[in-house]
């Protein structure tokens, strides 16, 4: 009988300890991420200025664009194991200066090898960000509320969607202020920003809770006991433990759907400036206000999906059904001739193609956890990110062929329908991962038993 009470203020004192992990982690985490997204993928609104003012051709824009994630998945594994070394807290503190100086640098760009270089040197900077804070996230959070706090998280780029863009846009009307460009003065302001945020990161994130001063022993213990969930953290090598981080099916399928659904969001992020001034929508700031358009979208997708999964189940079920209504909006942007239904689709589509992202960590969360974790979220995310690079290529490709910037959503039918064929191996992938794992947890149970009754 005692059993039930001793469990209920067990489950209180942890959903206490959650609330204030998510007061006072998550500020912090979405600051570190809103000004990672903005200084990516601000670049986006000076694409017709760089043009017109060093020479830089819509190929050169898409090229130099999608070159970030090239260095950024190159460094992604390296990035998270130095991470796993020293601690989060160091790590995005790090990457936050380094990123943030190299973003202001890139007022300085002169054509389209001065573009590479910065934009190349700009993602080796931020390289390891967003899997430390996917890795903090299973330090600091039960599987129950992972999709819920990823969704939080993914709010920072959908806030930067909605409000980065007019921002952005109303830095570059300060053109021609102190003889530099707008898009200049967007750089320089942003990169010093970050800057700031690296500071803050360095004096106020805890690492573990553990470091929490704001928790008491028994919420830091119950914590850290729930996150681990039967203590995996023991991984402390990656020599012995490549196929656990990389090799698994389930791990590799979520990455190839997440590398297609990457395809479609940075294409659509990088190219949407340019294609809504394609609508006859003229003026940096309006320009900006419209594009921002596409974030309500996202911010919603990333609140309402994890309510959905909650409630519903089935996160890889949801993955399918995600993708295949992004397809289905994308064909009706393609036959639609209306300026504002276009706008409208967009933003509809962003719905599902932020909402899923949460869905994709979730999966690969609850299966893996310490050092594995680390370069296991590493690579999921290193994959996705080589469809950062494709997405802007392959939409400036169809660009230059077609001469019109929407073109790129036909890129976008094509990688959506591509992840609804992949959910069904990812369903399988994951049931035979959770087979093998209760099988696992049997055998040891009874291994136990065996050697407590021969004792």
């Amino acid at each position: 009988m005692a059993i039930h009470p001793v469990s209920s203020a067990a489950d209180t004192l942890h959903a206490r300890a959650t609330r204030k992990a998510l007061v006072r982690l998550l500020p912090i985490m979405l600051a570190a991420y809103f000004m990672a997204y903005i200084d990516r993928t601000n670049v986006a609104l000076a694409k017709t200025h760089l043009q017109a003012d060093v020479g830089i051709s819509v190929t050169a824009f898409g090229l130099g664009a999608g070159i970030f994630f090239v260095s950024y998945a190159f460094l992604e594994v390296p990035s998270s194991l130095i991470m796993h070394r020293i601690g989060p807290r160091r790590w995005i503190a790090r990457i936050a200066l380094t990123w943030g100086a190299l973003s202001a640098a890139m007022m300085f760009v002169q054509g389209e090898w001065s573009f590479y270089f910065l934009r190349f040197f700009l993602g080796m900077a931020e390289a390891g960000l967003y899997p430390t804070l996917m890795y903090m996230v299973t330090v600091w959070f039960s599987q129950q509320h992972r999709a819920t706090v990823v969704g939080f998280i993914y709010l920072a780029p959908t806030v930067a969607l909605i409000v980065g863009n007019p921002m952005g846009g109303a830095l570059m009307e300060l053109d021609s202020a102190m003889g530099l460009h707008g898009w200049q003065w967007m750089f320089l302001i942003e990169g010093i920003v970050t800057m700031l945020v690296g500071v803050l990161v360095w004096v106020s994130l805890p690492e573990t809770p553990r470091d929490a001063k704001w928790l008491t022993s028994e919420e830091a213990e119950i914590l850290s006991a729930r996150a681990t969930a039967g203590g995996e953290q023991r991984d402390s090598r990656i020599k012995g433990n490549l196929k656990s981080a990389f090799g698994r099916p389930f791990i590799v399928i979520v990455a190839l759907i997440y590398l297609f659904n990457q395809i479609t969001n940075v294409g659509i992020v990088f190219n949407l400036p340019s294609i809504v001034e394609d609508l006859n929508i003229s003026g940096s700031f309006l320009i900006g206000l419209v594009s921002g358009s596409s974030g309500v979208g996202a911010t919603i997708g990333v609140l309402l999906v994890p309510v959905v999964h909650r409630r519903f189940g089935n996160e890889v079920a949801l993955i399918g059904v995600l993708a295949a209504l992004t397809a289905v909006l994308a064909g009706a942007y393609v036959v639609s001739s209306s300026p504002v239904m276009q706008i409208v689709l967009i933003a509809v589509s962003m719905i599902f193609v932020f909402g899923t992202l949460p869905l994709f960590w979730s999966v690969a969360m609850a299966r893996m956890s310490g050092l594995v974790a680390a370069a296991g979220l590493a690579f999921i995310n290193t994959i996705g990110l080589l469809g950062g690079f494709l997405g802007p290529y392959a939409f400036g490709l169809a660009e230059d062929a077609t001469g019109n910037p929407s073109a790129g959503l036909w890129v976008v039918i094509a990688c959506s329908v591509v992840g609804v064929a992949l959910t069904p191996l990812l369903a399988s992938a994951v049931r035979k991962e959770d087979a093998a794992k209760a099988e696992a947890e049997a055998a040891a149970v009874e291994a136990e038993t065996a050697a407590t009754v021969s004792r």
